[in-house]
């Protein structure tokens, strides 16, 4: 006889090819700097964070649009796999999204985006209604984030990269994920829950502008940043899911994201869930 089925993730969002050079050092404005070789993996936030969800054992499905050329059929190739259910997979006459990384020698990193077929993402024929819980990014148009605010009261909104956000659709979101810097535009006193995260300070789980949770983050051998932020959206969404008290979701997406950072790659290091409690038992 079967177990209860497990509860299933959504994750709306971008979809690019990441274009990463390394220096020793990020340049300032109107500098150039000599890096290394130029390497090709398969990235964009919302691929990231399907990605990492599949591997922490969530059954997940991948909403995006990516373009009609042979990058389309690599990037979608290579989230399947990785476990990611990509039948509501969409195709556009654009170019897919490129991402342009350059990280320095203490694995900081500066990102431009090229959105592409991204822009080109519809949810009139998607079915919500089968998800226990959206996560969403913004690399996609600020109407598809509106309308999912709307469509589905299970919302993860990841507020990155920074945009304006109607705070109508804040307020309809389950939580808003944000760091720092992006979370200064937010009203945090008017959101049901807000977390931010502080990079290597762990995160901070707030109800209405008051505390309610905190959890600092272990060491860990940096090698690389990127794509640790969207692992720790995607273990806070797979503890919320669950059911997990706000403090005990926070600790394990921090420990998932501190274990991001030490591979390099976005998706380099995509911790399991045995991993993650593993850390956590340590720290307890």
């Amino acid at each position: 006889m079967s177990g209860p089925a497990r509860p299933r993730a959504a994750v709306v969002g971008s979809m690019n090819t990441d274009l990463i050079v390394r220096c020793a050092q990020l340049p300032r404005p109107g500098e150039t700097v000599l890096g290394g070789d130029v390497v090709r993996v398969a990235g964009g936030k919302g691929g990231n964070q399907a990605a990492a969800l599949a591997r922490l054992g969530v059954p997940t499905s991948m909403v995006a649009c990516v373009g009609r050329d042979e990058l389309g059929g690599w990037l979608t190739a290579q989230l399947a796999a990785q476990g990611v259910d990509t039948s509501m997979m969409q195709r556009s006459a654009r170019p897919s999204g490129t991402a342009f990384i350059t990280i320095d020698a203490t694995g900081e990193n500066e990102i431009v985006v090229a959105p592409g077929a991204n822009a080109d993402l519809v949810l009139d024929d998607v079915d919500l209604g089968a998800f226990d819980v959206v996560l969403a990014q913004m690399e996609v148009a600020s109407e598809i984030i509106d309308a999912l605010a709307q469509r589905t009261s299970s919302l993860i909104l990841n507020v990155a990269p920074s945009r304006v956000v109607a705070a109508s659709t804040l307020a309809r979101c389950a939580v808003v994920i944000a760091n720092e810097l992006e979370a200064r535009s937010l009203g945090i006193h008017e959101l049901r829950h807000c977390v931010v995260t502080r990079g290597r300070g762990g995160a901070v789980h707030y109800r209405f502008g008051e505390v309610v949770a905190e959890s600092s983050a272990p060491v860990m051998d940096v090698v690389d940043t990127v794509g640790a932020g969207d692992v720790f959206c995607a273990a806070y969404a797979a503890r919320f899911v669950e059911g997990e008290e706000p403090d005990a979701a926070l600790h394990f997406a921090v420990i998932a994201g501190a274990l991001a950072t030490t591979a390099r790659g976005a998706r380099g290091r995509l911790p399991t869930t045995e991993e993650v409690e593993q850390w956590r038992a340590r720290a307890s």
